[in-house]
C-alpha cells in the first residue's frame, strides 16, 4: 500500500511530501522515520519537538480522525484515501470525541450539522441534555453504586413451582472461587441467603483453612462475580432471585462464583471515571448554537379554520415514464391506516420526465378537523393502454408492484412520498415544499398510496422523482394545533353541553355480552361500522370492564371529527394502566396519536430491564412509525439504555445495524450519538466490538473468495493461518460478546475454529473459557444475510418458553435422564415450529445437546414459507416428528404407549397455553412489519399465525385442529426422511 504523508504542522512552513510503501496490515509507522526524512529540509529547525505531533486522516465516514495510538494497523484505521497528515496534538478535545462517535456509529456527526434542520438541532440539544444529566450523575459514585449502575444484577422475583424439587434437602450448593488464587470452596446454603452472608461464609472458611481465624476481614469489601463472566451477584436480594443462580438450580448444574476484592472493582470504576470527567470538561464543536429568543407572535388555532383543506400541486421532475404514458398524482390524507376523506386524483398529463400541473387539490375535510398526526400521502403513477404495457413498462418491472386495471387501461405506480400536515412544533405547514420520492413499493398499497411509508423524503435527490407542492394559506398568522390543556377544555365544554352527559357512554348489562364478544377478538379481526359505533357509544363501559380494549376503541374513533378526538383525550387521562404486554399494541402504526403513544410508553415503564430486553427488537422497529424525532419512545429507550449497560449495548447494535438505511439514518444516528455522549466509558467496549466484527467480515470475505478455488481442508488451514496473525488475534481477543455483554470472549482457540458449508460460509469462532474447567465459548458469524428474521424467531421461541413456565409447564427442564430432556424439548419445538410455520427443517439445523435437549437453528423460512422444487413442496408435514424421535421418546420400546401419550399431552398443553397469548404474538409480528423482512411484509403474512393458533375458534375446535396436525405429522413422517436423505446427498455433492 502506498502511503503519502503531508507535513503542514506550521502555517508558514512549506508542505513536505513523503511517499512510503507498506503492507496494509502493519501498524502506523513511527514518527521517527518521518522525522529522519524531514531533517534534510531547510525549515526543519522551525518544527517543535517530535512528541508535539501525531498523524491524522480522513476516515471512511468522511470525518477528520486523529490517530493518537501509533500501534493501530493501517487496515484498522481504513483511511478514505492513502494520505496521512501530521498535526499538532493541541486539538479541541470536543472534536476528538465527535470524531470517535462518528467512527463508532458509522455516520459522521458533520452530516447532522450539514442538514441545517431546526428539528434535528432541537432534538440533538434535548437528547444532549438528557445524556449530560446522566453522565453528570455518575461523577462521585462509590464503587458499589458504580457497579449497580454499570452491571446491575439480573434478577427474577417469581419462583417457579418446580423449584423446590431441584434443591438438596431444601438448600442449594454453590462453589466459591477466590480471585488470584486456587482456593475453591463449596457450600450448602439456604436459597434465601443474601450474597453478603455467602461472602462471610467463604472468607471465614478460607481464613480457617489457612490458620488465620483471628484476622478481621469485612465481607462488604468483596463482591461475588459469576466465574468467567462480567456478571455480579450482590445486594440484599436472596440468592435464588439472581437469574444465574436460578438457571443453575433449574438445570441442576453447580453455580460457580468468584469472590473479587473491592480494589479490583475500584480500579475499573476509577478508569471509567477518568473518561467520564474528561467528557464533562469537553466542549463539542458540533453543539448547535442557541437561537436568540423569538418575539411572541399571535397565532390562530386550527380549530378556528372551517375552510376545506387544500394544496396546490405545482409540478413534478424526473418522473422517468414512457413518452406515451399519461401521468397522474393521487393524494390522500391518513391518520395511521385510516383514510380521513376520499383520495384526490390530479388531471392526467403526458410527457416523459417533467410535468407541470399548477392544480388545486381540495379534500373533503375541513382544516379544523385535521388530527395532529395527519399525514399527506402522494403516489405518482402512469396510465397506459393494456396492449402497450408489455413493451413500455419493461423498465418499471410492473409485475413487482400492484396495478389497477379499469376502463381498458393499466395504472402502474412510479413513485410515492409522504409528509406530515403539521410540523414537529404543531404548526400547520405553509409555503412551498419539494418532496423527493421513493421508487420501491411495499406488497400492499392503499389505492396506490403507501401511508405506512416514511415521512422522510429521499435523501438521494439526484435521481429521485420530485413533487413540488404548496400549502394553502388560511391566515396571515401561524396556525397551530391546540395545546393539550385546550384539548381538555374542549372536552369539558362538550360534556357540559351534552343533554345526557351523566349517562354518556354507558350501556348497562344488556350490552356486556356483546362487548365481551367483540373485545375477545384478535387484533387482525376487522370491526364493522355498527360495532365501531357501539364501542364508541359505550366507551365508559369499555374503560370499566374491558380496559385492555383500548386499541379497539381507538380504531372505532372518528379521527376526522375534532369533538370526538377531544373527548378521547379526556377519557385517556382516566384510563387504567395496561400491562406492558398489552400496551405494546398501541405502538403499532394504527395508533399514531402522540398522546396515545405517550400513554403506551407510560405503561412500558413498569417493565423490568429483563422484560424490556425481551421486546427491544420490536421497540426499535416501531421508532420508524414515529413521524418526529422527539417522541416519548425515543426518550424512554435512551433513558433505559443509559441506566443499564446491557440494554445500552442491545440498543446500540439494533440501531447501528440499520443506520445505513436512508429513511432512518438521521433518526437512528441521533439516538446513537446521544447514547455515546451519555455513556462515554462504554464507547471503548463498543469500539472493540466494531473492530472485531470488521475483522470477521474481512475473514469471511476471504473464505468466500477462496471457497471455489480450494478444498475445505485447505480453506480451514488458510483460516487458521489468518487467525494466528497478530492483527486478528488482537482484534478478536478480550472483548465482550456483542450478543451478550456478560460473556467475555477472551482467547481464541484457533484449532477449533472453522467455517460452515452453507452458501454464506458462516464462521464458527471458538474461545477458551476463563473459568477453570469451563466449556469452550463459541459464536457464529454470518455475513451477507439479514438475520433479523432469525432474531425474531428466536425471540418468539424464548417468549413461548417464558409463557409455558408461567403456566407451570417447563419444556426445557433438565430431568433425571437425558431422554426426558429430549422428550420435553421435542414437544416444545414441535408446537413452536408448527405455530410459527418454520420451514427448511433438515438434519443440519436440528441439534441435540449432550444433556439430550433438542433445539433448532437457522430460521430463514417462517410463517409457512416452505421451500419447493419444480412447484412441489419439499416439506409436507406441519412439524418434524420422525419415528427416530419417537423411538427415543419411547425409550427404545415399540409398545411404550405411556411415554408417547405423555409426550402428546405435553404438546397439546403447550399449544393451548400459546393460544391464550395469541394477541401478543400477533402484536409482536405486526410491530415488525416495518423491518422489511422478506417473509413478513404485510398483514397477510401474519394471517398464518392466526390460522395456526386457530384464533376465532373455541378451545375444543382448536385442540381438534392441532390433534389432526399431530396425526398428519406422524403419518407423513416418511416424507421427512426422504427430504433429509436428499439434503445429505446434495450436501455431499457440493463438498
Amino acid at each position: 500500500m502506498e502511503i503519502n504523508v503531508t507535513f503542514s504542522a506550521l502555517r508558514y512552513v512549506p508542505i513536505f511530501w513523503f511517499c512510503f510503501f507498506f503492507p496494509s496490515f502493519i501498524s502506523l509507522f513511527s514518527l521517527q522515520l518521518l522525522w529522519k526524512q524531514a531533517h534534510s529540509y531547510p525549515l526543519f529547525h522551525l518544527l517543535m519537538e517530535i512528541d508535539s505531533y501525531m498523524f491524522s486522516c480522513v476516515n471512511q465516514t468522511a470525518v477528520h480522525e486523529e490517530l493518537e495510538d501509533e500501534t493501530r494497523r493501517l487496515c484498522d484505521v481504513r483511511p478514505f484515501l492513502p494520505v496521512l497528515k501530521l498535526v499538532t496534538r493541541n486539538c479541541d478535545p470536543g472534536e476528538k470525541l465527535d470524531s470517535k462517535i462518528g467512527v463508532l456509529i458509522g455516520k459522521g456527526l458533520h452530516e447532522f450539522d450539514a442538514l441545517q434542520d431546526p428539528e434535528v438541532n432541537d432534538f440533538r440539544a434535548k437528547m444532549r441534555r438528557i445524556s449530560e444529566e446522566k453522565i453528570q450523575s455518575l461523577v462521585g459514585l462509590s464503587w458499589m453504586d458504580w457497579l449497580k449502575h454499570t452491571y446491575p444484577p439480573e434478577q427474577e422475583t417469581v419462583i417457579p413451582e418446580s423449584f423446590q424439587d431441584k434443591l438438596y434437602s431444601g438448600n442449594l450448593v454453590v462453589a466459591v472461587h477466590f480471585d488470584n488464587c486456587q482456593d475453591v470452596f463449596s457450600f450448602q446454603v439456604s436459597p434465601n441467603m443474601n450474597p453478603i452472608k455467602l461472602n462471610e461464609l467463604a472468607i471465614r472458611k478460607r481464613l480457617t483453612i489457612h490458620g488465620k481465624e483471628d484476622e478481621e476481614v469485612d465481607p462488604a469489601d468483596y463482591v461475588l462475580q459469576v466465574s468467567g463472566r462480567l456478571e455480579y451477584v450482590f445486594g440484599d436480594h436472596p440468592l435464588i432471585q439472581f437469574q444465574y443462580i436460578r438457571n443453575c438450580v433449574m438445570s441442576r448444574t453447580l453455580p460457580q462464583l468468584t469472590l473479587v476484592e473491592c480494589c479490583t472493582i475500584k480500579k475499573m470504576c476509577e478508569q471509567e471515571m477518568i473518561a467520564i470527567e474528561a467528557a464533562i470538561n469537553r466542549k463539542s464543536s458540533n453543539l448547535p448554537l442557541p437561537l436568540p429568543p423569538k418575539k411572541t407572535r399571535a397565532t390562530t388555532s386550527v380549530w378556528d379554520i372551517s375552510n376545506p383543506f387544500k394544496i396546490i400541486l405545482l409540478k413534478g421532475n424526473k418522473l422517468n415514464t414512457e413518452e406515451n404514458a399519461k401521468v397522474h398524482v393521487r393524494a390522500g390524507l391518513f391518520h395511521g391506516t385510516e383514510l380521513l376523506c376520499k383520495t384526490i386524483v390530479s388531471t392526467e398529463i403526458s410527457g416523459r420526465s417533467d410535468h407541470v400541473w399548477n392544480e388545486v387539490l381540495e379534500f373533503e375535510i375541513n382544516v379544523c378537523d385535521l388530527p395532529r398526526m395527519a399525514r399527506l400521502c402522494f403516489a405518482v403513477y402512469a396510465v397506459m393502454d393494456k396492449m402497450k404495457t408489455k413493451k413500455s413498462t419493461k423498465a418499471m418491472n410492473p409485475s413487482k408492484y400492484q396495478t389497477i386495471r379499469k376502463a381498458g387501461k393499466v395504472h402502474y405506480p412510479v413513485a410515492w412520498v409522504n409528509t406530515m400536515v403539521f410540523d414537529y412544533k404543531g404548526h400547520l405547514r405553509n409555503g412551498e415544499l419539494v418532496l423527493h420520492s421513493w421508487s420501491s413499493f411495499p406488497d400492499e398499497l392503499e389505492e396506490m398510496l403507501n401511508p405506512m411509508g416514511t415521512v422522510q423524503t429521499n435523501p438521494y435527490t439526484e435521481n429521485a422523482t420530485a413533487l413540488h407542492i404548496r400549502f394553502q394559506e388560511y391566515s396571515k398568522q401561524p396556525i397551530n394545533y391546540p395545546p393539550f390543556d385546550k384539548i381538555l377544555e374542549k372536552a369539558a365544554e362538550i360534556a357540559r353541553n351534552s343533554d345526557n352527559a351523566a349517562m354518556a357512554g354507558r350501556g348497562g348489562k344488556k350490552f356486556y355480552v356483546v362487548l365481551k364478544d367483540i373485545m375477545e377478538r384478535d387484533p387482525l379481526s376487522q370491526l364493522c361500522e355498527n360495532e365501531m359505533d357501539l364501542i364508541w357509544t359505550l366507551r365508559y363501559d369499555c374503560r370499566e370492564n374491558f380496559p385492555q380494549s383500548l386499541p379497539k376503541l381507538l380504531l372505532s374513533l372518528k379521527w376526522n371529527k375534532l369533538e370526538d378526538v377531544a373527548q378521547l383525550q379526556a377519557l385517556l387521562q382516566i384510563w387504567p394502566k395496561l400491562l406492558p404486554r398489552e400496551a405494546l399494541e398501541l405502538l403499532d402504526f394504527n395508533y399514531p396519536d402522540q398522546y396515545v403513544r405517550e400513554y403506551a410508553v407510560g405503561c412500558l415503564r413498569q417493565m423490568s430491564d429483563e422484560e424490556l430486553s425481551q421486546y427491544l427488537l420490536q421497540l426499535v422497529q416501531v421508532l420508524k412509525y414515529e413521524p418526529f424525532l422527539d417522541c416519548a419512545l425515543s426518550r424512554f429507550l435512551l433513558e433505559r439504555a443509559l441506566g443499564n449497560r446491557r440494554i445500552g449495548q442491545m440498543l446500540f447494535w439494533h440501531l447501528r445495524s440499520e443506520v445505513h438505511i436512508p429513511a432512518v439514518s438521521v433518526q437512528f444516528g441521533l439516538i446513537l450519538e446521544a447514547y455515546c455522549r451519555g455513556s462515554v466509558a462504554h464507547m471503548k467496549v463498543l469500539a472493540k466490538q466494531v473492530e472485531a466484527l470488521n475483522k470477521m467480515k474481512t475473514l469471511n470475505s476471504l473464505i468466500k473468495l477462496n471457497a471455489m478455488k480450494q478444498s475445505k481442508a485447505k480453506g480451514k488451514d488458510a483460516m487458521h493461518t489468518c487467525l494466528k496473525q497478530n492483527a486478528y488475534r488482537e482484534a478478536l481477543s478480550d472483548l465482550q460478546s456483542p450478543l451478550n455483554p456478560s460473556v467475555i470472549l477472551s482467547e481464541l482457540h484457533v484449532e477449533k475454529c472453522r467455517y460452515m458449508d452453507s452458501k454464506m460460509k458462516p464462521l464458527w469462532i471458538v474461545y477458551n473459557n476463563k473459568m477453570f474447567g469451563g466449556d469452550l465459548v463459541g459464536i457464529i458469524f454470518k455475513n451477507g444475510d439479514d438475520l433479523r428474521q432469525d432474531m425474531l424467531t428466536l425471540q418468539i421461541l424464548r417468549l413461548m418458553d417464558i409463557l409455558w413456565k408461567e403456566a407451570g409447564l417447563d419444556l426445557r427442564d433438565d430431568l433425571d435422564r437425558a431422554i426426558e430432556e429430549f422428550t420435553l424439548s421435542c414437544a416444545g419445538y414441535c408446537v413452536a415450529t408448527y405455530v410459527l410455520g418454520i420451514g427448511d427443517r433438515h438434519s443440519d439445523n436440528i441439534m441435540v445437546r449432550k444433556n439430550g435437549q433438542l433445539f433448532h437453528i437457522d430460521f430463514g423460512h417462517i410463517l409457512g414459507n416452505f421451500k419447493s422444487k419444480f412447484g412441489i413442496k419439499r416439506e409436507r408435514v406441519p412439524f418434524i416428528l420422525t419415528y427416530d424421535f419417537i423411538h427415543v421418546i419411547q425409550q427404545g420400546k415399540t409398545g411404550n404407549t405411556e411415554k408417547f401419550g405423555r409426550f402428546r399431552q405435553y404438546c397439546e398443553e403447550a399449544y393451548l397455553i400459546l393460544r391464550k397469548h395469541g394477541n401478543l404474538f400477533i402484536t409482536l409480528f405486526a410491530l415488525m412489519l416495518t423491518a422489511g423482512l422478506p417473509e413478513l411484509t404485510s398483514i397477510k403474512d401474519i394471517q398464518y399465525l392466526k390460522d395456526s393458533l386457530a384464533l376465532g375458534k373455541s378451545e375444543e375446535e382448536a385442540l381438534k385442529q392441532f390433534k389432526q396436525k399431530f396425526d398428519e405429522a406422524l403419518r407423513e413422517s416418511w416424507t421427512t426422511k426422504v427430504n433429509w436423505m436428499a439434503h445429505t446427498v446434495r450436501k455431499d455433492y457440493r463438498s
